[in-house]
């Protein structure tokens, strides 16, 4: 079983969440952590990135035949 840092949660739902102590008492851990984003997902595709993509692995497209 993994503990909490509850005075972590506690000045994080407080302060940059702006949670009063009614709402953060009324959170779930799991809500909490939530809210709070987790640190180790990936990062959202930016527009950048995905020209990027684009360039390095453009898409084939094979052009019609007017026979």
């Amino acid at each position: 079983m993994s503990t909490l840092d509850w005075p972590g949660l506690m000045r994080a739902g407080l302060g940059r969440l702006g949670l009063t102590p009614k709402e953060f008492w009324r959170l779930t851990p799991a809500e909490l952590l939530l809210m709070l984003g987790d640190p180790n997902a990936a990062t959202p595709l930016s527009r950048a990135r995905l020209t990027e993509l684009a360039r390095a692995w453009p898409d084939k497209v094979e052009r019609e035949r007017n026979d």
